[in-house]
């Protein structure tokens, strides 16, 4: 039975693979915060690699048997959250990071949620469903981590600005990856928006559409930004070094974001990245966000995430 420093130790060599952006902010976490950040990540990575046939984020395939990587993700979890081992090292870390942190139960089940409308093959027809799928694969991790960073679970309002940011991020993915998306069958802009500017369906090899899906990505890129400053308010909140990785990993995701939206119709012609250098200018600039108040935000206009049971 792996102990926990060799859970720690596996979780971040996956992360270190898988998502070098989401590893670069967690370096400014407290160790004990960080090393629950990477457990929690190993489960999430790995959830995503198994239902959709990827190896560490990369190389997304169709795979043909999704159902069955589903439930056997789903079975792994329970078998986990029930505090049982698995002898698989994503599931254990997640059993362990949940006891340790009391993450809510429904926060995972919301997770695969998002896993299971993948497999189903499902695109949103509109705003509404495109922010709910937002909220399962990436706004219910935030609100995972706000548990790791020591949010209590009465504090709704911030646990909803840590969803917000999430939807941040996945939104930002959503407009970078449009055309990659395409390629291996899956859309996830809305077909209401899609019928408004005359897309019956995405063609990544049209390229009289791409002025359309530009128009399409600033769509996203703006709802991005309005989520990502709602998540100021609550980083505002979180002990200076969370607040510090989370304004970091803020930025530096909205860099995705405006990319996909100055680049227009150029923005698919390779894969948007942020480089070492500008991440560290980001962090630099986070850290001037730390001591700065906020911005006044009221968010009663944004989607909220569903109530936990």
């Amino acid at each position: 039975m792996m102990q926990r420093a060799d859970l720690v130790a596996a979780a971040g060599d996956s992360i270190a693979i898988g998502s070098k952006s989401f590893r670069f902010a967690s370096q400014l976490f407290d160790e004990p915060t960080r090393e629950r950040s990477w457990l929690l990540y190993s489960w999430c990575r790995a959830c995503d690699d198994i239902t959709d046939g990827q190896t560490l984020g990369h190389d997304a395939t169709t795979p043909a048997n999704p159902g069955e990587r589903l439930d056997f993700v789903r079975e792994k979890t329970a078998t986990a959250l029930a505090g049982e081992k698995t002898g698989l090292v994503p599931f254990d870390a997640l059993g362990m990071v949940a006891a340790e942190c009391a993450i809510h139960p429904d926060l995972p089940a919301h997770h695969l949620a998002g896993f299971a409308r993948d497999a189903a093959g499902w695109q949103p027809e509109s705003e509404e469903d495109l922010l709910s799928y937002c909220y399962q694969v990436a706004g219910a991790v935030g609100v995972m981590m706000a548990q790791v960073m020591g949010v209590p679970a009465q504090d709704s309002d911030t646990l909803d600005r840590a969803s917000d940011l999430g939807l941040a991020f996945q939104l930002a993915n959503i407009a970078r990856d449009v055309v990659e998306d395409a390629r291996v069958g899956r859309c996830y802009l809305p077909r209401q928006w899609l019928t408004e500017e005359g897309i019956d369906r995405i063609d990544p090899d049209d390229e009289a559409q791409r002025e359309k899906l530009a128009r399409l990505a600033r769509r996203l890129a703006t709802h991005a930004d309005l989520y990502r400053m709602s998540a100021r308010v609550g980083a505002a909140r979180l002990p200076m070094r969370s607040r510090w990785a989370v304004l970091s990993a803020a930025r530096i995701y909205g860099a995705i974001a405006e990319k996909a939206r100055d680049f227009g119709a150029t923005a698919w012609d390779r894969r948007i990245t942020v480089s070492k250098r500008e991440k560290l200018w980001h962090v630099a600039r986070a850290l001037v966000d730390c001591f700065s108040a906020p911005p006044e935000m009221d968010r009663r206009n944004l989607w909220t995430r569903p109530a936990l049971g």
